[in-house]
């Protein structure tokens, strides 16, 4: 048997060992999540997932540091995805969101059409997202998911603009970025009614995500215009001091 050095195991080794991670990473994420979906997710232990998924605790714990990882987990491909779409001189920041909000919608889609019973796909994601949004935990994870991914906006859009990612700038356009995040997850929702197809939904949400993608690119002031007839901006004026 030949000898060799560390991290210089052949191609397919390499393949198969990430394959089987891979698996198990999803039936760890498959498990948990129907487990949880069935009980609650308080009623539910890291220690029955991995019985009944036949690996230790330990393992669990080495693919999701926290249980709530089980359910909502940022992959760095994904963060990464995002830095690298947003720090592209060749896109401007709003359309390098839009495809990221792109590509996971269509990640959606293709579980759904994948699906054979819609119905039953419809009421699972509109279950899931009542679980996140009804268990204290999830919330305040999926907030910090939210701000980790903001946060790495913010740089990325304070290098861009080469100004500090301190500055007011920065931090609310990345805000104003990632909010579109919540939109499309709100939109998903509403529209996986189970009566529209998986094509429908997407057509539906791309939609929405980009009526509310063409306010922040026109300003907040187009809204108060639209809203109530007035020119809104002149509000953001000092206001003169009646003691002067």
């Amino acid at each position: 048997m030949a000898l060799r050095a560390p991290g210089t195991e052949p191609q397919a080794a390499k393949g198969l060992r990430e394959r089987r991670k891979h698996a198990t990473r999803q039936l760890l994420v498959d498990t948990a999540t129907e487990m949880f979906l069935e009980r609650g997710f308080d009623a539910v232990t890291v220690a029955e997932i991995a019985e009944v998924c036949e690996v230790s605790p330990t393992t669990v714990f080495n693919y999701f540091p926290t249980k709530e990882s089980l359910v909502l987990d940022l992959p760095g491909e994904l963060l990464a995805a995002l830095e690298t779409s947003l720090a592209d001189p060749k896109t401007l920041p709003l359309e390098a969101m839009l495809q990221i909000l792109a590509g996971e919608l269509d990640n959606l889609i293709s579980w759904l059409e994948a699906q054979h019973d819609q119905t039953w796909a419809a009421n699972a994601v509109q279950r899931f997202e009542a679980m996140v949004r009804d268990t204290p935990t999830l919330r305040a994870h999926h907030r910090n998911m939210l701000q980790q991914m903001t946060d790495a906006a913010c740089r990325i859009l304070a290098d861009r603009a080469m100004m500090d990612a301190s500055d007011p700038e920065p931090q609310i356009a990345a805000a104003a970025l990632l909010g579109l995040w919540s939109i499309q997850v709100n939109s998903s929702c509403k529209h996986l009614d189970g009566r529209k197809s998986p094509a429908q939904v997407r057509q539906a949400v791309t939609a929405e995500v980009r009526r509310a993608a063409r306010l922040l690119d026109t300003g907040l002031s187009s809204f108060a215009v639209r809203g109530e007839g007035m020119h809104a901006n002149n509000r953001l004026q000092p206001r003169p001091n009646r003691a002067s």
